[in-house]
């Protein structure tokens, strides 16, 4: 985060920040990846899915542009959260839904985790944990990942005021197996375990089947990933309807519709067609795979994937350096300089076959292979 006092005291801004609230202050935000504005870009720096929304998806948006747009949308999104209780054999009441997946973590945090004991998340993952922390002042602990990026379950076996984490892991893509999230589960039956599968549809075994057994577990989804609907906006809880009954109230202290009426069509169409669901996530699946492969072959070292993105770094070369050099061949890849233990390894979201040739093209080119 930029020095608030030389931003404040630079001839270029006036003096504002008087106005700031201690928490404002306090703040260190998330950093979103780059959206650049640049075009001919083999962009994959964010994870998002190379494979556009399902027609259905398209034609339901189309047949929501009406007159009723002058009206408020449902506050309950009762048509959407049917559609994501019967995508999982839950009831309706076992479903939360928020302006994507990072607004329902927010309220996850706020009506959940916020407990005298700290909360427990892995020291490598997705970085707006420690922001929300420090949004709502909650008391949290690190817990090293092993030697090989893995979430070691026995290390969270201790007092704790809630658990979260991803599975996969972000941004390591390392999935952890349906038995130690409930051997996890069965070791904390006192606190909230928040599993955030994000990116479980690529591979990765889905803690919903444990939903009816666990009160204390909680599972979180994107539209983003597998439906290809990071630009509408749409993410959902499931759980317990205990649960469920804390975010609702957190959201509707805070705003009573967050998914508008476009969303809704869109998402409902989306979690529908399955077909086309399946379809994507195979051939996104079978693209990394083919990825992992060629990375290796030219001597990079990828760690395991159940994501639509994977982690690699070539020994003896500079994770910034490679990421700047791609950026010249006008491909871009995440690279996070902190902790100093990943900073070697660029985080590639798999693209199209085209865009995975230009990036294995590139680095050929910078390695001189």
């Amino acid at each position: 985060m930029p020095d608030l006092q030389n931003i404040a005291s630079s001839p270029e801004r006036p003096v504002m920040s008087k106005f700031w609230s201690k928490v404002v202050h306090g703040l260190t935000p998330y950093v979103p990846g780059e959206q650049p504005k640049l075009a001919n870009l083999v962009k994959l720096n964010t994870n998002e899915n190379p494979y556009g929304p399902s027609p259905k998806v398209l034609e339901a948006l189309h047949g929501a542009i009406s007159d009723s747009l002058r009206l408020y949308p449902d506050p309950n999104s009762d048509r959407l959260k049917a559609a994501i209780a019967t995508t999982y054999g839950l009831q309706a009441d076992q479903v939360f839904v928020g302006n994507g997946s990072d607004e329902v973590l927010a309220h996850v945090f706020q009506a959940l985790l916020k407990h005298d004991l700290p909360l427990l998340f892995p020291d490598i993952t997705y970085s707006f944990y420690p922001v929300y922390c420090g949004l709502y002042d909650i008391d949290f602990e690190t817990v090293p990942l092993g030697d090989n990026f893995d979430i070691r379950i026995d290390d969270y076996f201790k007092p704790n005021g809630g658990i979260i984490f991803p599975n996969p892991n972000a941004p390591t893509g390392i999935p952890l197996a349906l038995t130690e999230v409930e051997r996890l589960l069965q070791a904390n039956k006192d606190s909230v375990v928040v599993v955030d599968e994000a990116y479980v549809d690529f591979g990765t075994e889905s803690a919903v089947s444990l939903i009816n057994r666990y009160p204390n577990l909680l599972v979180t989804h994107t539209l983003s990933k597998a439906r290809s609907l990071a630009g509408l906006r749409v993410g959902y809880a499931l759980g317990h309807r205990d649960l469920i009954e804390a975010l609702t109230r957190v959201k509707d202290s805070f705003n009573s519709y967050p998914i508008d009426s476009l969303a809704m069509a869109g998402a409902i169409a989306a979690m529908e067609d399955r077909e086309y669901f399946d379809a994507t996530c195979r051939h996104v699946i079978d693209s990394r795979e083919r990825l992992i492969a060629s990375m290796r072959n030219l001597g990079f070292e990828v760690l395991p994937s159940g994501a639509n993105f994977i982690f690699a770094r070539f020994s003896g070369r500079d994770g910034a350096e490679l990421t700047a050099s791609l950026r010249e061949r006008n491909i871009i890849v995440r690279h996070f300089k902190k902790p100093s233990r990943i900073s070697p390894y660029l985080r590639i979201t798999v693209g199209t076959e085209q865009q995975n040739r230009q990036l294995l093209e590139g680095l050929q080119a910078i390695l001189h292979i």
